[in-house]
């Protein structure tokens, strides 16, 4: 145990900091998603859209996101708006907000996408029906977007979790930066706790994520099922 560094989690209140640390990564990851999600659908039914300047201004937001690194986000709000503008955020806020950010341009993609699959069938066999362009949304569109969508996005909350590991660099103290802490205070009489300290982290971040991809591979498992049953 001692030759592996594992006996450093044991150490006090190690373990229980690192759980701590976990729920904070968590924490700003299922806030950001809780925001994102909605916001990125209706960005995403705005994408597709007739209106050009409404395209062109969800295009560009879509591509910034995609070129600009999380990392910078975090330091161009947190450093910079924080000198530039005058505005009092501290470190878990501004992660919060560059990932709901981040998570609504990934999220209008994911619709975008869902909604321009749909065959073109589907809304003239609607109207050939009679039902009104309400009705085709609520009762036709929107379930098969929702099932396309959900293994989706299912997978986006588990990138985001992992993504969290980047708030350490600008001061967020979640599970990452309490594991340096923990080795860096425990380097002279545990110089192996890197490998215990950052196995248990891996450790905790597949079981934080994995029951996740498990439920999307379900979802797409029975989704693909039912449509070949169908």
């Amino acid at each position: 145990m001692s030759a592996l560094g594992f006996d450093v989690l044991f150490k006090g209140i190690n373990f229980t900091r690192l759980l701590e640390g976990l729920w904070v990564a968590l924490r700003i990851s299922l806030i950001a998603v809780a925001i994102s999600l909605p916001l990125g659908v209706l960005v995403g039914i705005l994408m597709t859209k007739k209106n050009r300047a409404i395209r062109i201004i969800t295009r560009l937001y879509l591509e910034f996101v995609r070129i600009m690194p999380q990392m910078v986000l975090l330091f161009l709000v947190f450093f910079g708006a924080t000198r530039v503008f005058g505005w009092n955020l501290d470190a878990e806020l501004s992660a919060i907000i560059v990932f709901t950010f981040w998570g609504t341009a990934e999220m209008s993609d994911l619709t975008r996408g869902a909604l321009i699959a749909i065959p073109k069938h589907q809304y003239e066999s609607a109207a050939a029906l009679g039902l009104t362009p309400w009705q085709t949304n609520i009762s036709v569109i929107v379930p098969q977007t929702i099932r396309r969508l959900i293994p989706q996005s299912i997978n986006l909350i588990t990138r985001m979790i992992k993504t969290t590991s980047l708030v350490m660099l600008i001061g967020v103290v979640e599970v990452l930066k309490t594991g340096q802490q923990i080795i860096e205070a425990n380097r002279t009489s545990s110089p192996q706790a890197a490998f215990g300290v950052y196995a248990l982290i891996f450790l905790l971040y597949f079981l934080a994520c994995w029951p996740i991809s498990l439920a999307a591979k379900q979802l797409e498992k029975r989704w693909s099922f039912d449509r070949k049953v169908s």
